[in-house]
């Protein structure tokens, strides 16, 4: 979780503990709001539902803000919070597979685990298909992906230092791109769905 000043270090036992609280808060949040329904988070690749879209960028960006704020405020300190090295190349790649994947399977690894969790089919099937994806990894890592994996490296990158402008600054022009992309997302979704039937919609849980 990363040292809070004002409460001083926090013990891995009680780190853990805040952890699964979280991640029992997000795993309600995710079935909640729908996330674990496959045509909601595959509409965003279909134009008929942007919602994941939204909901993603703006986690993003209000963490990215709430922990700027609270590093400028002394709470929390963020050359204490560990981010991995980047390898651009299989961070580029790695991406595109996992968003073949989430178009595929029409879940991430977390919406996945949901929704395998309140027992929805496709859930425990793409569940299975990602431990059988990580098995193949694992056991073939050093004879066909270990050169990779260790190309094009760059340290660790913060983008904000990495482009030269101020973290803050950076912040603030992905707020600006963040509205941009929900003006034109609710524009693509509205020209989807405007031929579309109200039974269609109401199918597609709109």
């Amino acid at each position: 979780m990363g040292p809070l000043y004002p409460l001083g270090h926090i013990s891995e036992p009680t780190n853990l503990l805040i952890g699964f609280f979280i991640g029992m808060l997000f795993g309600w949040g995710l079935e909640a709001s729908g996330f674990t329904n496959t045509r909601k988070l595959a509409g965003v690749f279909y134009g008929y539902d942007m919602t994941v879209l939204k909901v993603f960028f703006t986690a993003a960006l209000t963490a990215a803000a709430g922990l700027f704020i609270m590093h400028h405020y002394g709470i929390i300190d963020l050359t204490q919070i560990f981010y991995p090295h980047t390898y651009w190349l299989p961070t580029l790649t790695g991406g595109l597979l996992m968003a073949l994947g989430f178009l595929i399977g029409g879940f991430c690894p977390g919406t996945g685990f949901c929704a395998a969790s309140t027992g929805k089919i496709d859930g425990i099937v793409f569940v299975v298909g990602v431990f059988i994806g990580i098995y193949f990894y694992a056991f073939t890592y050093e004879p066909i992906f270990e050169k990779f994996r260790n190309s094009t490296f760059m340290g660790q990158v913060n983008i904000a230092d990495w482009l030269g402008i101020r973290e803050g600054l950076f912040i603030f022009i992905m707020i600006i791109i963040a509205i941009g992309s929900y003006i034109f997302a609710d524009w693509v979704q509205k020209k989807v769905n405007k031929n579309k039937s109200k039974e269609e919609l109401e199918d597609l849980g709109l």
